[in-house]
């Protein structure tokens, strides 16, 4: 396999992915300490609890997630662990508008053909045709990311002048 010239990358913010992540640690402990330390019925306190478990859970995942890189070639976008997110001949619409549902400084993708579900939390998700970029990223990075996926899906910019 031959490696193709990166055209942009995208990485988490630090300050956004302590912030993200811390989050997500403060609400599972406070979860598990308010069900420990005032007890509701059994049942609330069995649901804080689970609750609480997952929050913590998410900010693991999302700590190993957001340690990863996006990059776009001239043929797909995938992930620092090799997973494609999307090839550029299968995008058939970009979506970045204020009012689309996209995550916060991000972007999001229709494809051609629905792909397999694969989520990675602060940095991108993919559901049936739609791929969304962004979340703990800056919007530095994903605006530029966008505008070369566009100009690429455009037939404005090829293989030829990258």
């Amino acid at each position: 396999m031959t490696e193709q010239r990166i055209l942009a990358e995208v990485r988490a913010s630090a300050p956004r992915r302590v912030i993200g992540v811390g989050m997500l640690l403060f609400l599972g402990g406070l979860l598990i300490f308010v069900a420990l330390d005032t007890p509701p019925t059994i049942g609330w306190q069995i649901f804080l609890v689970v609750i609480g478990l997952a929050a913590l859970w998410l900010a693991g995942v999302m700590y190993q997630a957001t340690k990863g890189v996006l990059s776009l070639t001239a043929t797909e976008l995938r992930d620092s662990d090799g997973t494609v997110l999307a090839r550029i001949d299968e995008i058939s619409k970009i979506d970045r508008g204020m009012f689309a549902m996209k995550p916060s400084n991000g972007f999001t993708l229709l494809l051609n053909r629905p792909q397999a579900r694969c989520w990675r939390p602060g940095l991108w998700w993919r559901l049936g045709r739609r791929v969304a970029v962004g979340g703990v990223t800056p919007g530095s990075q994903t605006k530029p990311m966008a505008d070369v996926i566009a100009a690429l899906v455009s037939g404005q910019l090829n293989d030829g002048q990258i």
